[in-house]
């Protein structure tokens, strides 16, 4: 198999998954379970057999067609529900996307339709199509001996998203860009051969621009990753021991977990990754709802070079490439502790055959530090209890970058959301092996920073949306700001130390479209304003954010055009089924058309319905020679606290 771009190695993995077997498991059959591999194939035969697909069809998609979530909700165990499967289908001949429903029970086709103009995420064959062409290009011959390259089998051909920037060539056809990197050592990453651009149409297989602004000098040898494997090792730390003689506290029924208290299921998606699903905690003998569906719907990750070779570099991980599918196979004890348990993910491949991603979900318990606690020194008494909390964790690797993602869930009813950034950075090699060389004037320096002689990490921000299906204590909720505010001076506050909380509650959604103050100290609440605690209070849950940054590419921009969802930290909307992701469903070369910020144009009412909640987490990466050649974890995220649902603290309990 020829070798594919570094942004996508991790493919040939996949796909040599596609031949082993997956052994039978017992399982707690609920309408939410992901689709076996017999039913993946199902799907693909079923659609080949009604003469919807052939053997040239490529699979860009397929996945469990949710059942109505009045359905499951009604649902309990023994009785029938529905099994479908949802399909996205590209030929790539006509250049044409359709979409399919397939009843898996009756082995039929329940819908099949085209959907014009519109471009599924990223396939393998891709990257195949785009390294034959630019080869096969004379101009890249030529631009390689530009720089005494000769031998061009060390050049190694990247791919990236070609994504849309009113460029009416590219309008209707897809395509992807190409990136060069010079390959003689295990890691060419930073090993950039700069001012090269190629663009290649997918369906025709031919170049339609190329464009080479003349050599820049390509880092030296011994730089990037392969510094790892010839540095002097510190010594290592005394060996620290996890240990559960009594095995794990949790249980897990096939996708179903329970655990001081809770109660949740969790599913991987080929697009989504880790999927959560009807997470309620039990109080009082009931389990109450607190989160139908959690997911990270779209993240984007915009580079602030405006450079031929840079600007286009504006990655939508999950829309464009299908993030989910990069899942990492977790390595036992590096990537996850000891006493973790593992769950393979089946998942489809473009072919139409299935593939599995061995431990690529790791559930384990961990020590959270001090819980609560009160020294009452008069009495002589100290009570304190020591905090467990139970991670659910995953992570993509998405060409350079690794992303980790951990739902936490606290025994004191919080639920948190951990996202932790690291691999490498995407850098550029410049003519500058030290900052004094640019004479305080160099183009280079203003949108990135050097980590390495003639290797400059560029500016760029990550920016995460998560779409939280929430019902609090059923599925009818409303949403309301908190604001805190100081009191102005006046006679009910002489001593001028007097601050306020304001509540607001939102009434339709484009109400709800909110930025971060960091100055009202800002967060929201989502409430269920039929069910009351023991003081009064709309039982809710607040969500608190953490490290949070507004974009900085222009409003009018292409990129903020296609991924809307930054231009809010907070949305809410009411419960759509078919709106799932903030940048819209078809987010490969988009236009931006579709998505939040067009959705809230509609002013739904939301107060009092069944809402959803979209909060964005943008992360601001100015880069530091310290993260280089590798990036230690940089971690983020928000939190879900109870707010009103108990009467008092719930792990007041504990032993």
């Amino acid at each position: 198999m020829q070798l594919l771009p570094h942004r996508f190695r991790i493919a040939v993995f996949l796909l040599a998954l596609t031949a082993v077997s997956v052994a039978g498991a017992d399982r707690d059959s609920h309408p939410l379970d992901p689709l076996t591999k017999d039913e993946i194939l199902a799907s693909v035969e079923t659609l080949r057999g009604a003469g919807k697909t052939t053997l040239e069809s490529s699979y860009s998609l397929v996945t469990l067609y949710e059942p109505p979530k009045t359905e499951v909700l009604r649902w309990v165990p023994g009785e029938f529900f529905r099994r479908e499967s949802f399909v996205v289908v590209y030929e790539r001949a006509k250049n044409q996307t359709f979409e399919a429903v397939v009843d898996l029970r009756a082995r039929t086709v329940l819908s099949w339709k085209q959907i014009p103009g519109v471009q599924p995420s990223f396939l393998l064959e891709d990257a195949e199509i785009l390294n034959r062409a630019v080869r096969a290009d004379p101009r890249f011959a030529d631009a390689m001996k530009k720089r005494g390259i000769t031998d061009l089998g060390k050049v190694e051909i990247g791919d990236w998203p070609g994504g849309y920037y009113g460029d009416a060539k590219t309008q209707s056809i897809r395509f992807r860009r190409a990136e060069f990197f010079y390959h003689d050592a295990d890691n060419s990453s930073d090993r950039a051969i700069e001012n090269i651009n190629a663009e290649v149409d997918l369906s025709t297989g031919k170049v339609i621009r190329f464009q080479d602004d003349g050599p820049v000098a390509i880092p030296a040898v011994g730089v990037g990753l392969d510094a790892i494997h010839v540095q002097q090792f510190r010594e290592a730390p005394k060996p620290l021991v996890i240990e559960q003689p009594q095995g794990p506290s949790f249980t897990v029924h096939g996708h179903e977990v329970r655990w001081q208290n809770w109660r949740f299921r969790f599913s991987m998606h080929g697009r989504e990754g880790l999927v959560l699903y009807t997470v309620g905690y039990e109080d009082g003998g009931k389990v109450r709802s607190i989160l139908y569906r959690g997911s990270c719907s779209e993240m984007v990750v915009p580079y602030g070079d405006p450079s031929a070779g840079w600007f286009f570099k504006n990655a939508f991980d999950a829309g464009e490439d299908s993030f989910g599918r990069y899942a990492a196979p977790l390595e036992p004890q590096k990537d996850y502790p000891a006493n973790a348990v593992t769950f393979d993910a089946v998942l489809a491949s473009e072919r139409g055959d299935w593939f599995q991603i061995p431990r690529a979900v790791a559930l384990y318990e961990r020590d959270g530090g001090l819980l609560w606690k009160h020294d009452d020194l008069g009495r002589n008494r100290n009570d304190s209890r020591r905090a467990r909390e139970l991670v659910l964790s995953w992570i993509a690797t998405v060409g350079n970058y690794d992303y980790g993602f951990n739902w936490v869930f606290h025994q004191d009813g919080t639920l948190e959301m951990e996202v932790l950034l690291t691999g490498y950075m995407e850098t550029k090699a410049v003519n500058l092996s030290k900052v004094a060389d640019a004479h305080n004037h160099s183009g280079d320096l203003r949108y990135g920073h050097l980590v390495a002689p003639n290797v400059l990490a560029v500016h760029h921000q990550h920016f995460f949306n998560f779409r939280l299906d929430l019902d609090i204590d059923g599925v009818n909720n409303s949403v309301m700001e908190m604001n805190t505010r100081p009191v102005p001076p006046n006679e009910s506050n002489p001593h001028r130390n007097a601050f306020t909380m304001d509540e607001t509650v939102f009434h339709n959604e484009q109400e709800a479209e909110r930025q971060m103050s960091l100055a009202d100290s800002r967060r929201w609440t989502i409430f269920n304003p039929d069910v009351k605690d023991s003081l009064g209070y709309s039982v809710g849950y607040t969500l608190l954010p953490g490290e949070n940054s507004v974009p900085y590419a222009d409003p009018e921009s292409w990129v903020r055009k296609r991924a809307s969802f930054v231009n809010a930290a907070f949305w809410a909307t009411p419960f759509d089924p078919t709106q799932l992701y903030a940048a819209g469903f078809y987010v490969n070369q988009s236009h931006g058309e579709d998505g939040l910020q067009r959705w809230v144009e509609a002013k739904r009412p939301i107060d009092n319905q069944d809402l959803v909640i979209w909060y964005t987490m943008g992360i601001t990466h100015i880069p530091r020679p310290e993260e280089y050649p590798v990036m230690t974890v940089h971690k983020a995220g928000f939190k879900l606290v109870p707010n009103g649902f108990f009467d008092h603290n719930p792990a007041i309990d504990l032993p």
